[in-house]
């Protein structure tokens, strides 16, 4: 991510615990160094994940690698029809030996998140999600529980089983920075992580593959206010409002981007310009994260979607037809 040369104008403790970070992922995920670095990026924008992809390529154990590498607490749940939001959020119960009524907390209330297949669960408890995403904390009757920093949601959802599912909602996705893929990985990868297997390599425990914690939650809110002070000329900013208003306006698209949208593509932006080892923001940036950060806040026609048209393929045009300050 960094080179040398900018360590020193950033703070090369906090920028080495980043690296290590995800030297400490990768060494469970093979070949995802790019998927990874964006999930770090996600983490200094205090942002969230949606992954969606087919089963088996360690969307698990990626997210269970990430919060054993920053000495971080996991939660998981397994989203089903009947899922309610109490199993999310927690619930409050009578303890009848002490006459008062304890809260007891549910998984959401750890430092990543793992939302496994989202989808499959109703849209009801889907928004148990949505206050915890968007303000850092959980209200259970009438009670008001904060979340421990760092917080980090990843939620996986499964692209080609549609039975039993609930389509996320806008307002729902629009509460993830970045939608990713976690595509298979090549031959020589995959054969590795056989060899991997067979010597011993348990997926479902980080430790077996020797990741330990090599950053905390003070590295991580070092970077975060770093990346709060990179620089952003006018015309950078500009640059960003034009692509969002540029989907608000193509002929492909029924949906464009929000104003929030354009703010989360500012955030993610900044971010990987830190990773990058700048202390400012350059158009580059901005154009390498557009299609995680837009992909999922579009909505291709449907005409167009029967053609076979994807978004990315529509965020493609638009970034070759929208000018890039210099």
């Amino acid at each position: 991510m960094a080179s040398s040369q900018t360590e020193a104008l950033r703070g090369s403790s906090v920028a080495e615990a980043c690296e290590r970070v995800a030297d400490q992922v990768e060494s469970v995920i093979m070949g995802k160094r790019s998927v990874i670095d964006l999930i770090l990026a996600a983490l200094l924008a205090d942002g969230h994940i949606l992954l969606e992809d087919v089963p088996g390529v360690g969307k698990t154990s990626l997210a269970k690698a990430l919060a054993a590498s920053i000495e971080g607490t996991f939660g998981r749940v397994q989203f089903t029809p009947d899922l309610l939001p109490t199993d999310v959020s927690g619930v409050t119960i009578y303890r009848r030996g002490r006459d008062e009524f304890e809260f007891r907390p549910g998984p959401i209330f750890a430092n990543i998140v793992l939302a496994d297949e989202i989808n499959r669960a109703s849209p009801k408890t889907q928004s148990a999600l949505l206050e915890a995403m968007a303000e850092r904390q959980v209200t259970v009757d009438g009670s008001t529980y904060p979340l421990a920093a760092p917080f980090l949601v990843i939620a996986t959802q499964n692209p080609i089983e549609h039975e039993g599912t609930f389509p996320l909602p806008e307002a729902q996705l629009d509460r993830f920075l970045f939608k990713l893929t976690v595509a298979y990985p090549d031959a020589t990868q995959e054969q590795e992580i056989l060899a991997r297997h067979h010597a011993g390599l348990d997926p479902h425990d980080p430790a077996s593959a020797g990741v330990r914690a090599v950053a905390g939650a003070a590295n991580l809110a070092a970077g975060r206010a770093a990346v709060q002070r990179i620089d952003v000329e006018p015309a950078v900013l500009g640059y960003v409002v034009a692509l969002a208003r540029a989907t608000r306006e193509s002929p492909s698209l029924g949906l464009g981007v929000s104003p929030r949208g354009a703010a989360m593509l500012l955030h993610a932006a900044k971010a990987w310009a830190w990773l990058a080892g700048r202390t400012f923001l350059t158009p580059d940036e901005v154009k390498t994260v557009v299609k995680p950060t837009f992909r999922h806040r579009v909505q291709v026609r449907p005409e167009l979607q029967l053609e076979g048209t994807t978004a990315d393929a529509v965020l493609d045009g638009i970034l070759a037809s929208v000018p890039a300050p210099r």
